[in-house]
């Protein structure tokens, strides 16, 4: 149950981080709201799941996979350039939650 609460975390900060980018610096209101509600609910279910899943393991995946999905959206929606630093970060950034998640577990 703790990973599903988990996805649910990292969905929420995704979907708050791109309401952010809509929001125009907090200047439109409703992408501003979903950014506020979306955080909340992030946090809230990133709560829940540490209850069951270790703090680092959490917080590697959900900051790991946040990250690399916000990227992938920046390329998508919003027409940002793949650069091959881009693609080493991302690269790095799974890597290193593997390496957390192999390594980790006593």
């Amino acid at each position: 149950m703790g990973y599903l609460t988990l996805a649910g975390a990292i969905a929420a900060e995704v979907a708050a981080t791109t309401a952010m980018k809509y929001s125009g610096g907090f200047s439109r209101l409703w992408p501003s709201l979903l950014t506020a509600l979306g955080y909340v609910v992030a946090f809230a279910l990133l709560a829940q799941t540490l209850k069951t899943v270790s703090v680092g393991t959490a917080y590697a995946i959900w900051a790991g996979a946040g990250t690399a999905t916000i990227a992938v959206i920046g390329l998508v929606l919003f027409g940002e350039a793949l650069t091959l630093a881009k693609v080493a970060g991302i690269v790095l950034i799974v890597g290193g939650v593997m390496v957390l998640n192999l390594g980790g577990a006593r």
